[in-house]
C-alpha cells in the first residue's frame, strides 16, 4: 500500500464563506486555519497547499473573552531605534478589526512560502457584505 501524495494540480480548492458574529476569535481562528491549510481533507499533505478559500464577514463583531480587549497589546517594529509601536486589542477593534482575525490565523500557520500562499487566501470583510459571490461559497458551521 503506498501512501499518497497530492500534488498542486489535482487538488481542488473550494470557497467557504463564515460569519464570525458573536464567535470567539481564537476558537474561530483554529477552524479558519484548518482550512486554509487542509487539514480537513483526505489528501493532506505538509508541503502542498491543499486548502481552501475562506471568505469571513462580520469581522467587527467578534469576541475577545476575559480582559483581553484592554490587556492584550499587538506590537510591530519599523526597524528603526526607538521604532516599536503598540495597540492594544479595543483599538485595533475600533480601527482595523479584519486585521486581528489574520493576526490570529497567522499565527497558526507555517512561517514559510507555503503559509504566506495559505494566508493569501482569506479574505476578511468588516461587515456582511463581500465582493466574492460569483464563485459561490458554500457556508462553513
Amino acid at each position: 500500500m503506498k501512501t499518497p501524495f497530492a500534488k498542486k494540480t489535482e487538488v481542488e480548492k473550494k470557497w467557504y464563506l463564515l460569519d464570525v458574529k458573536d464567535a470567539v476569535l481564537g476558537r474561530i481562528a483554529t477552524k479558519i486555519a484548518n482550512q486554509l491549510r487542509g487539514k480537513n481533507k483526505t489528501i493532506f499533505t505538509p508541503n502542498v497547499d491543499t486548502g481552501d478559500f475562506v471568505i469571513v464577514v462580520n469581522a467587527e463583531k467578534v469576541r475577545l473573552t476575559g480582559k483581553k480587549l484592554d490587556d492584550k497589546v499587538y506590537y510591530h517594529h519599523s526597524g528603526y531605534i526607538g521604532g516599536i509601536k503598540a495597540e492594544t486589542a479595543r483599538a485595533r477593534m475600533k480601527g482595523n478589526p479584519e486585521k486581528i482575525i489574520r493576526d490570529a490565523v497567522w499565527g497558526m500557520l507555517p512561517k514559510n512560502r507555503l503559509g504566506r500562499a495559505m494566508i493569501k487566501k482569506l479574505k476578511v470583510y468588516k461587515g456582511a457584505e463581500h465582493p466574492h459571490s460569483a464563485q459561490k461559497p458554500q457556508v462553513l458551521q
